[in-house]
Order: structure tokens, then sequence, then C-alpha cells
């Protein structure tokens, strides 16, 4: 039986994962990095934690004789990503990226698209605040020093250091759009800034803040490590190239 090592942590990746496994055709490896508390767990094996940057992934792919590895992470894992490509170079396995699409402005919203976090939080000097923040629980010194009111909506408790006029609201998606309207309009919020992650689970903020008329402060994606990578969009299409190999 041959092994798939899928580097996870998505929906889609579970969705991948669980396609598979019903197959019955091979073994499945799931890899979570572990930064997330009770994650969602996907059908076949689990391995939680890191493998040792690409020499030490490489290593493993070697020693559990493994044939295919998809990269499902998220789209803002970069380092993940660049891990993978170097590593199946090394061990001679083939990669596919696995990366639901982006998200596309729409009519009547206001969006400034900027390159990566820092950006963003210079994108917001001349705004007013409050600000709903929700790029995730690392990189929040970036925002430390504004004076901004910011509303800080992660999963888990984030990296200090953080704004001194802060809110922190813990929640895990999907979320409705009534929700996240009512969130934007009890905290007043005059600016949204968040990542391109795409899908559907948190793409509510997006309405509502159309709805309401609040500016959008986009962070675009990292690109893919190596552009050479083949790159799929759904699960359906990673199982495709699985059976194609």
């Amino acid at each position: 039986m041959t092994t798939l090592l899928i580097l996870g942590g998505t929906g889609e990746a579970r969705e991948l994962a669980a396609a598979v496994v019903a197959r019955g055709d091979r073994r499945v490896v799931s890899s979570l990095a572990g930064r997330v508390s009770e994650p969602s767990l996907p059908a076949g094996e689990v391995r939680v934690g890191g493998f040792g940057g690409p020499d030490g992934l490489a290593a493993w792919l070697r020693a559990e004789e493994v044939n295919a590895v998809v990269d499902a992470t998220h789209p803002f894992a970069a380092r993940i990503s660049a891990s993978a490509v170097a590593a199946t170079t090394m061990a001679g396995v083939p990669l596919l990226v696995l990366r639901r699409p982006g998200w596309q402005a729409e009519p009547g919203d206001d969006w400034i698209r900027v390159p990566d976090v820092p950006a963003a939080a210079a994108a917001l000097l001349g705004r007013d605040g409050p600000v709903l923040l929700t790029t995730g629980r690392g990189g929040l010194a970036h925002f430390a020093d504004l004076p901004h009111h910011f509303v800080i909506r992660t999963v888990d408790p984030p990296d200090p250091p953080l704004p001194a006029r802060h809110v922190l609201v813990r929640s895990r998606g999907p979320y409705r759009l009534d929700d996240e309207r009512t969130l934007l309009r009890e905290h007043g919020v005059r600016v949204l800034v968040t990542k391109d992650s795409g899908g559907s689970m948190t793409v509510a903020k997006l309405a509502a803040a159309r709805e309401l008329g609040v500016p959008v402060v986009m962070v675009d994606r990292p690109a893919i490590p190596d552009p050479a990578v083949s790159t799929v969009e759904n699960p359906d299409a990673a199982v495709a190239w699985l059976l194609n190999r």
C-alpha cells in the first residue's frame, strides 16, 4: 500500500483525507503543526508537530516510504510550504499544492490591498478606529504602537506585544453574516484588517463590511515557493491528481 502525506490544518485537508481514506487504497498520514488548541482531526493517521525543517521532513519521507505529498496548509503558511518544496525535492517525492481560491472584491466593497502585515499596519495611519483585526494571533506586534482601539479576534490567546487599547474576542468559525454584522456594529468598527484566506468559513465578515460601508485592509497571500509545482483548488482535483500518478 502506498503512503500519502497531507500537510494539513485546513478544511480542504480534512476533506481530502476523508476522500482518500474512504477509497482504502493507500495509507494516509495528516501532519498538523500543533499551533491551534483542540484542532478538528482528519480521517486516517495524524501526527502533530514539526519535522525539524526540510532535512527532517526529507528524512521522514524516506523512512516512511511516502509516495506523494499534498501541501494543503493555510495559504499563509509560507514557511511550511517552502519546507515542503525543499524536502520533496531532496527525497524525490511528488508534491501537489492544494490551495482554495482567494477572495475577490465585489461591487460595493472598499478594499485596500497590501502585500503583508507590516503594510497593513501602515495602511491604518490616518484612519480612525476602532479596527477589527482578524489576521491571526501572530504578527500583532506590528500594530502594538498604533494609537487605535483594536478588536482582536483569534482562536487561541494571541502572542504579545499587543496594542495598548484592545478588546480580545476569542472564537472559531464558521461565522454567520448576522453575527458578523452585530460584531461590527457593537464595537463601532471603522476598519477591518484581514488576510486573503479565501473559503466560506470566514467570508461573512466581508459581506458585513460591504453592507455597513466599512473599508477592508486585505493582506495578499504569499506566493507559492515554487511556481512549477502542480497546484489545484479543491480536494476533488487533488484526488484526481493522485489517481493519475
